[in-house]
């Protein structure tokens, strides 16, 4: 049973969509209508105003969840149901699964790099990119997620994406990184085989027309590719996000709270990303953890694991991964401190 069905609650998935939409267009057709490279300062003000937005929602969340619950008389007619624990317990699995997602989102963080490093993109274009991207992961995100308020109906496929997590955390753990050459990423190449390439950047223009052929840019090209990757990390991301609360509502806006501040994240961390570097550990233990959630220890506590025990140890693993990072820094970073 669902605490919120997707027709009675259509209102709220329309207003939630519009505000983004608004949010995003404000965001492009205002405040970086101008192409410019996004200093430090100010991704950092970006970033707080998208958590911030976030939190707000969070708490407006509350406030709707609990007046649904008081004035729904088929759930108070339930045993033992409180409005008010339903409510609290609603909002933390938003938090948690806005922290979550959060937390996953750094992995595309490096991908970014890589790809603008490749594609020589300069700076002032990168927000473009990445604006159209959140666009396209988006409505990849909401597909994905309609798609799994089904899947997850079925107690096999919990099981399966639960031990699928727990795998894909084992593996990140032992995954050694370095340095990767798209030159031979078969999207890539797909990409080039499909579409007559412009291999010069012209200004922000994704497309140009050059003796009356249409061409794409490395700009399109670094789109393209950061979409597919994103729909490759939406399948760890989703199912750990399910894992947390079977409430379709409840993993789209904290899904999509937390891919709006990935463009101000990436533009404050990608400086200092590689000081972090064992914060792929962290990552791993939050993938494993809800791995294990979904195949294993709700069984243990009435088919729902203590959302407050989840988000207490998913703020452990990722802020403890990050603190040792810097109390123990790579050996060449270590070696550039000043004495």
């Amino acid at each position: 049973m669902t605490l919120f069905p997707f027709m009675d609650h259509l209102p709220l998935y329309i207003g939630f969509t519009v505000l983004v939409l608004v949010v995003l267009l404000l965001d492009l057709g205002v405040f970086h209508r101008k192409p410019h490279e996004v200093k430090f300062k100010e991704a950092a003000l970006w970033s707080l105003f998208w958590v911030a937005l976030a939190l707000v929602f969070n708490a407006f969340f509350y406030w709707y969840a609990l007046r649904h619950f008081e004035s729904n008389p088929d759930l108070l007619a339930l045993p033992g149901f409180d409005p008010k624990a339903a409510a609290k317990q609603s909002a933390l699995e938003f938090l948690t699964g806005y922290v979550v997602e959060k937390s996953l989102a750094v992995d595309n963080l490096f991908v970014f790099i890589t790809v603008f490093s490749y594609f020589a993109i300069p700076a002032k274009y990168q927000h473009r990119i990445l604006f159209y991207g959140i666009i396209g992961a988006l409505i990849f995100r909401a597909i994905f997620i309609a798609l799994g308020s089904y899947l997850m109906e079925f107690h096999a496929v919990v099981i399966f994406f639960g031990v699928f997590l727990i795998v894909t955390g084992i593996k990140l753990m032992f995954t050694e990184e370095g340095d990767k050459d798209l030159s031979q990423n078969m999207v890539i190449k797909l990409i080039r085989r499909i579409f007559p390439v412009h291999h010069k950047i012209e200004g922000p223009h994704f497309f140009v027309r050059h003796g009356g052929k249409l061409l794409v840019t490395p700009l399109f090209i670094s789109l393209i590719f950061l979409e597919f990757t994103d729909i490759i990390f939406a399948v760890d991301s989703v199912p750990a996000i399910f894992a947390l609360t079977k409430e379709p509502l409840i993993v789209f806006t904290s899904n999509i709270c937390a891919i709006l501040g990935l463009r101000a994240m990436y533009f404050m961390l990608a400086g200092v990303s590689d000081r972090f570097h064992l914060l792929k550990y962290g990552l791993a233990l939050v993938l494993i953890f809800v791995g294990l959630k979904m195949a294993w220890l709700n069984t243990f506590f009435d088919g729902k694991f203590p959302i407050s025990w989840s988000l207490i140890l998913i703020a452990l693993f990722i802020g403890g991964s990050i603190a040792i990072s810097l109390m123990f820094p790579k050996k060449e970073h270590a070696d550039n401190q000043p004495s």
